[in-house]
């Protein structure tokens, strides 16, 4: 019996073990890109903005040594603010979707419909984490495109912050 209950302490010490050491691993990095959405983009018309994203952790970009050794690339979240000015209601947008650019590929990572006119300032948008985005992070160059409808007029020029965040895991040796 002792045999037993000395078996399962070690087993479950084990399995907790692996689960702690893999969230430990996995990790999760932010790209943020600033997008410039003109005053003179009219309402109810389908627009886009364009902007390369950058990362605070270099070593996840094409530039870094370690592209290699990540792996399972996946979006965790995606969020837009305002930045100038800060106080632009985001109710000002019918509907939101981002993109990924990758040379000629694209996909769509997150987005939202039917933004609500009462909106504050920053906006979190529905995520799309059923695509391995491997190949647009380690690419180096990562841009990001946000389609956007707007369901009222802008008076000045309106910059948007998009912060999108990836989770990754270590790369396996086969």
């Amino acid at each position: 019996m002792k045999k037993i209950l000395s078996g399962l302490i070690i087993l479950t010490v084990f399995v907790t073990s692996c689960a702690t050491l893999q969230s430990i691993v996995k990790s999760t990095f932010p790209y943020t890109s600033t997008l410039i959405i003109p005053a003179t983009s009219q309402t109810g018309r389908t627009f886009s903005a364009t902007s390369t994203a950058s990362s605070i952790d270099q070593i996840f970009t094409g530039s870094g040594s370690n592209t290699s050794q990540i792996s399972q690339v996946r979006m965790a979240s995606a969020k837009i603010e305002a930045v100038s000015p800060s106080s632009q209601s985001l109710g000002v947008f019918k509907s939101v979707k981002v993109y990924l650019l990758n040379g000629s590929n694209e996909v769509l990572v997150a987005s939202r419909n039917d933004v609500s006119a009462t909106s504050g300032s920053s906006l979190v948008l529905d995520i799309d984490n059923s695509k391995f985005l491997d190949d647009y992070v380690k690419a180096g160059t990562l841009r990001v495109r946000m389609d956007y409808v707007l369901q009222s007029g802008l008076n000045v020029d309106l910059s948007v912050k998009a912060s999108l965040g990836f989770n990754s895991s270590p790369t396996t040796a086969n």
